[in-house]
């Protein structure tokens, strides 16, 4: 290599490091008695923040000047209505990172929580109210397991990125799991929180908001109460719903999020819908939708 090249390629690096926040679609919580639903899978390599499952940041990611890199964000699930689980999550993705959508939440005496990213939260009542749905190893936690008791069913709550769904407890549902915080963007954000269960006549609905993460809360003790849809771009689960035939509540659609050093700039394919801020020397895209076709690339 000439001494124009060698000089060259020190000034001029090839590779741009990359962190990230990768956060699935949260999954719809169930109708009547209803599990919450789980939220979207966690994937993350911010130094010292944690990732989904109780996992460490993830391995630095250097990503190469002029080439595209996918980029898809994944829909939050539907509720459910009678007799449905809520709809699982779908899948966000960066790059070869792939966060799994949450798993929708178990309906009634026949549904059963579903795998995702976090599981979802079983059924009240009946022989599937141990059916708890499972999550994905470094991205989530299971969902809780309803209570099944003679005359008092409390659904499980839906599984969170940072801690499983609590179990129905009498007639009270379970609230749903922990998300985990990253301050990627400046401030400390909680995300990817499971939905809080659905409850029987006069019982507590689960919450979301004492586990942080924004999922939706379950509906309430009387009949017919609807669960709460999850707050958008956080990847939270739905709310289940109550008994006598409240619906599920949405799953929060997921997001992805990317910090680079300033000097740098990412160009979007025409498909995503992204904001860009630049603090302390670093720029911080929010992308909040995307779809399978969409890509990233440096310069």
């Amino acid at each position: 290599m000439s001494l124009i090249g060698i000089i060259a390629s020190q000034n001029y690096p090839r590779t741009v490091s990359v962190s990230y926040v990768v956060i699935a679609g949260g999954a719809g919580g169930a109708a009547d008695i209803g599990g919450g639903g789980g939220a979207g899978g966690y994937r993350a390599n911010v130094s010292g923040e944690n990732s989904g499952g109780g996992a460490s940041a993830e391995a630095a990611f250097n990503a190469a000047l002029a080439t595209n890199y996918a980029l898809t964000v994944g829909a939050g699930g539907a509720g459910g209505a009678a007799v449905t689980n809520g709809s699982d999550g779908s899948n966000s993705v960066f790059s070869t990172i792939t966060s799994t959508g949450g798993g929708g939440g178990g309906f009634s005496t026949a549904g059963a929580g579903q795998n995702g990213g976090s599981g979802g939260g079983a059924p009240g009542f009946g022989a599937n109210a141990t059916l708890n749905g499972t999550g994905t190893t470094d991205q989530g936690f299971d969902g809780g397991d309803g209570s099944n008791l003679a005359s008092y069913y409390g659904a499980g709550g839906g599984g969170g990125a940072g801690g499983v769904g609590q179990n129905g407890t009498g007639t009270n549902g379970g609230d749903g799991g922990n998300g985990v915080s990253s301050s990627i963007t400046g401030s400390s954000v909680s995300r990817a929180g499971g939905g809080g269960a659905g409850a029987f006549d006069l019982g507590t609905a689960g919450t979301a908001t004492a586990g942080g993460g924004n999922g939706g809360a379950g509906g309430g003790g009387q009949p017919a109460v609807n669960g709460s849809a999850a707050t958008v771009n956080t990847g939270g689960g739905g709310g289940g719903g109550s008994a006598n035939s409240g619906l599920g509540g949405a799953g929060g659609s997921g997001i992805v999020i990317l910090k680079y050093p300033a000097t740098f700039t990412a160009t979007f394919s025409g498909g995503v819908t992204q904001s860009t801020t630049t603090s302390g020397g670093f720029k911080i895209s929010e992308i909040t939708a995307a779809g399978v076709s969409d890509t990233v690339s440096w310069a």
